[in-house]
């Protein structure tokens, strides 16, 4: 005994000084690249892809709430809300960003409901995207999971937990007891696939609804679907709703959408934003140009008229948005000219969540008028 704590007291003397402790550093970082492979271990100042890629998700007003202008590559996100929120309509307008971004995309619709005329209009190229309806949870995973291996894919996008049925519980009777099956599956491929992903720089966005808990007296009763595992695996939490509507006259026209980051790991959360979804057209770009072009003060707004740059551009809103469709090279340098102002420095967090900038104030009911 005492020979061994001789021999240690030995061996710990030898490394008292700065650089036999870099020598022995060094050795056993070898050793553990050798093992496991080149950058298996390093520091972190080493490290050059610090800044974390984005894509965009179509909304200025979304992309300024992440704070890092969009969607992170590498992660996995999830979107959810009720029923006709916009969660299919978000996500396909990621993937219309991210093809014009030059990125392979897939679409793993697990509810067998996607639309591809809609999902056309939204700008999504529908002959480069790649789409599988499983048969069964197991199925949709084990492909999404082949996807990110492949490297080849960019951004994948899951519709949605909910519709991600057990073999088991396909195959059961109906009325049959099947606890937790769901939850435990989503635990397991997320432990397989977050490595994956993170090493292929792919986006795994999974949509999921929300469903209510029975007896609860406080708090909110709502929870989604497909237990914790996921909540606790995604590095960014979207919870999406419709607030009001878009009206001209008596006819609905789309919805004014809330999203608030409920979890955001890579910047501060708990951000929200407003924009309005139309129907057979998805997010209006053009009207957050002109509402976010207003309030930097990049469009003036005198009486009815909006102007930019001197020029006049439009009478009412409408007008002016419809100017902007038609003008795509104004429309893009106004928006360069937004994302310039309200990305280059964080926005607050606050409990108004950035009003002067992210939010745009909204109306349970918002007539397209002159005015």
């Amino acid at each position: 005994m005492a020979d061994v704590k001789k021999k240690f007291t030995s061996d710990v003397a030898q490394i008292t000084n700065k650089d036999e402790k870099a020598k022995a550093l060094a050795a056993a970082i070898g050793q553990i690249e050798k093992a496991f492979g080149k950058g298996s271990i390093m520091r972190l100042g080493d490290n050059k892809t610090l800044d974390i890629e984005a894509i965009s998700t179509g909304s200025i007003t979304l992309d300024a709430a992440l704070g890092i202008g969009g969607l992170p590559m590498g992660r996995v996100v999830e979107i959810f809300g009720p029923e006709s929120s916009g969660k299919t309509t978000l996500t396909l307008s990621v993937i219309a960003a991210a093809q014009k971004a030059g990125k392979m995309c897939a679409f793993i619709d697990a509810e067998h409901a996607l639309d591809p005329i809609y999902a056309q209009k939204l700008g999504v190229n529908t002959n480069e995207l790649l789409i599988s309806q499983p048969d069964t949870g197991e199925q949709a995973l084990e492909i999404c999971d082949a996807l990110v291996r492949s490297g080849a894919v960019n951004v994948i996008i899951v519709d949605s937990v909910a519709a991600l049925t057990p073999k088991s519980e396909i195959e059961g009777e109906m009325g049959d007891s099947h606890v937790g099956l769901q939850a435990r599956l989503m635990s397991q491929a997320l432990r397989k696939m977050t490595g994956n992903i993170k090493n292929a720089n792919c986006l795994v966005v999974f949509i999921n609804q929300i469903r209510m808990k029975i007896g609860v007296m406080f708090g909110s009763p709502e929870t989604t679907t497909g237990g914790n595992a996921l909540k606790f695996y995604s590095s960014v939490r979207l919870d999406i709703r419709r607030i009001g509507a878009i009206k001209e006259g008596d006819e609905v026209l789309g919805n004014e959408t809330r999203v608030k980051v409920v979890k955001n790991k890579v910047s501060p959360p708990f951000r929200q934003a407003e924009f309005q979804i139309l129907y057979g057209q998805g997010i209006s770009h053009e009207g957050e140009l002109v509402e976010l072009g207003v309030k930097l003060k990049l469009i003036g707004k005198a009486g009815a008229w909006y102007e930019y740059n001197g020029g006049k551009i439009g009478q009412g809103r409408a007008n002016a948005m419809k100017h902007l469709a038609e003008n795509t090279e104004v429309a893009q340098e106004i928006e360069q000219k937004i994302r310039d102002l309200i990305l280059a420095k964080p926005l607050p967090v606050t409990s108004d969540i950035g009003e002067d900038v992210v939010e745009i104030s909204a109306k349970e009911e918002i007539e397209l008028t002159d005015d």
